[in-house]
C-alpha cells in the first residue's frame, strides 16, 4: 500500500518551466534487518521513478537502499503543449505505483 503527494501546476504558459514534485509513501525494507523470527526481512526498495509528458519520458532515476522509505522527487520540465504528466513507481516484490497529472498549457 502507498499513498502519493503531487504538487504540479494545472496551467502553464507555452514555453514555461515548471516544477513538478512527487512524493510517496512505501513500506520500505533494506534487506538487511531481522524479523521477529531471527530471518532477515526480504528487501523492499523503489528501484525506479519515470515521468513521461503525453507519452515521451521528461525524467528518469534509479534508486537504491540509501535513499529514503519515503522518497520525494522534484524536477523541472518544459510546457510545449497541454497534456496528461504520468509518474510511475516500480520496485521489489513487484511493487508499482502510478499517479497521472493534467496540465493545460495556454
Amino acid at each position: 500500500m502507498s499513498n502519493i503527494l503531487v504538487n504540479a501546476p494545472k496551467t502553464a504558459k507555452r514555453g514555461d518551466v515548471v516544477e513538478i514534485k512527487a512524493l510517496i509513501m512505501h513500506p520500505m525494507e533494506t534487506g538487511f534487518r531481522p524479523g521477529p523470527n531471527g530471518r532477515i526481512i526480504p528487501r523492499n526498495i523503489i528501484e525506479r521513478f519515470t515521468a513521461t509528458w503525453n507519452g515521451a519520458e521528461i525524467f528518469a532515476m534509479d534508486m537504491s537502499p540509501a535513499i529514503a522509505a519515503n522518497p520525494f522527487v522534484s524536477f523541472f520540465a518544459r510546457a510545449n503543449d497541454s497534456g496528461t504528466v504520468v509518474l510511475r513507481w516500480t520496485g521489489d516484490e513487484g511493487f508499482a505505483a502510478e499517479h497521472r497529472v493534467d496540465i493545460a498549457v495556454e
